[in-house]
């Protein structure tokens, strides 16, 4: 769930769900990845968005290098 977003899924994949499916596309030959909304003033106290927004990035660019 990412609270912090002008138009939340109900029922979407989870942070988790994403993460795997990223990581099992290092062995392709990713060239591009982006972020669409992080919308900080619907996110919770605890920032989850914008760390979900942080970590998916990250595994992007790690899944680059590989």
């Amino acid at each position: 769930m990412a609270p912090g977003t002008g138009t939340p899924e109900s029922g979407g994949m989870t942070t988790r769900e994403l993460f795997d499916i990223l990581r099992e596309m290092k062995r392709l030959n990713i060239v591009g990845g982006d972020v669409m909304e992080v919308c900080p003033q619907y996110d919770n106290a605890a920032a989850i968005t914008a760390w979900a927004a942080t970590n998916t990035l990250y595994e992007l660019m790690v899944a680059s290098l590989m």
